[in-house]
């Protein structure tokens, strides 16, 4: 296959003081996958103008409509040290945007380890992005939106609640923190909305992008993880190991012995124990680790200022220092023989 090269383009905010190598692929593409069809009916019909200025036509909100698919996208360096896919999968109000550029325009984690690499595939979960949406009609509760300060209060970016103000003067960062809190309007332009009640509907796509391409190593962060213990619950023998960044829950106690034969690595960033929000979810996660380990599993629990890696916050594949931690990451992969 003809060998493809991508040009970095160019950020409104910051460019890198040295222009990295360009990225070269054997291949990169998307497709969309799981869904159902789902069908509408005794809803009344009504007249629409589609285009401002342009003819009514009618709207029939009645009938088969497409939803809870799921759209991932895949980048396949030239020189690849792995067999296995990397699969990223995004936490929260997010989407797979979480990977990709920092805010303040620096290389993400989708950048760092297709140049290590690995073949990468990056999602965004059902009900987010360009995975689509579906009505009311279909999903029936209303979509959750984050209002512009939670992230900042919330994902130990500033310093607990209060922190935000719109008078840059006037915000309180979490002293040394490694977000790149500049560029938080940046930031906050890529959250979406989210659905409470669509779950099983976002588990079901995951299984799908599993049996799609797995054998594979799952990097999930926040409520991704909540979604990747469960999917790997159901799918034991096609993870063949697990990177749980910040995760947000864990899995079912009961089925954490089906994951014995997967390595796992949680990682924790700066003051999650101060949190009480983060110190519960480090609580259950650090819980379902000693029940993968009961069942003779392997699990690596990484706080990373215990490993001199300090300063951050949530949102760890967006920081300043985001590309030491993905070094971490890289290294634990190898030493698990996923690859070279």
């Amino acid at each position: 296959m003809r060998k493809i090269f991508l040009s970095l383009m160019l950020s409104l905010i910051a460019l890198p003081a040295v222009a990295a190598e360009p990225l070269v692929l054997r291949g990169m593409g998307s497709f969309h996958v799981g869904g159902r069809i789902a069908e509408v009916s005794g809803k009344e019909t009504r007249t629409i103008t589609r285009v401002p200025g342009g003819p009514p036509s009618k709207y029939d909100p009645n009938g088969q409509f497409m939803v809870e698919q799921m759209y991932v996208q895949y980048f396949l360096p030239q020189n690849r040290k792995s067999k296995l896919p990397l699969l990223m999968w995004h936490g929260g109000g997010l989407t797979g945007v979480s990977f990709e550029t920092t805010p303040d325009g620096r290389e993400g984690w989708l950048n760092m380890f297709v140049r290590k690499g690995w073949d990468v595939y990056v999602s965004d979960a059902v009900e987010r992005g360009r995975s689509g949406f579906a009505s009311q009609d279909i999903w029936p509760s209303e979509p959750a939106f984050l209002n512009y300060k939670d992230p900042y209060e919330r994902f130990r970016i500033g310093q607990g609640e209060g922190s935000w103000n719109a008078d840059p003067a006037k915000q309180r960062p979490i002293p040394g923190t490694q977000f790149p809190v500049e560029a938080y309007e940046n930031f906050m332009k890529q959250a979406v909305p989210r659905w409470l009640s669509t779950d099983d509907a976002i588990i079901a796509a995951y299984v799908a992008l599993v049996d799609k391409i797995c054998p594979c190593v799952v990097l999930m962060h926040s409520q991704g993880g909540s979604f990747g213990f469960k999917v790997a619950e159901k799918r034991p023998d096609k993870f063949k190991a697990i990177v749980a960044v910040e995760s947000a829950s864990a899995g079912v106690i009961a089925n954490a012995p089906a994951l014995k034969s997967i390595p796992v690595l949680m990682l924790f960033g700066d003051h999650v124990d101060a949190h009480p929000r983060w110190a519960a979810y480090k609580k259950i996660d650090v819980t379902y680790a000693d029940a993968i380990r009961a069942a003779g599993g392997k699990v690596d629990v990484v706080s990373l200022p215990d490993v001199g890696i300090t300063g951050n916050s949530h949102m760890l594949m967006m920081e300043k220092n985001n590309a030491a931690i993905a070094d971490l990451i890289d290294t634990w992969l190898v030493k698990q023989g996923m690859a070279e």
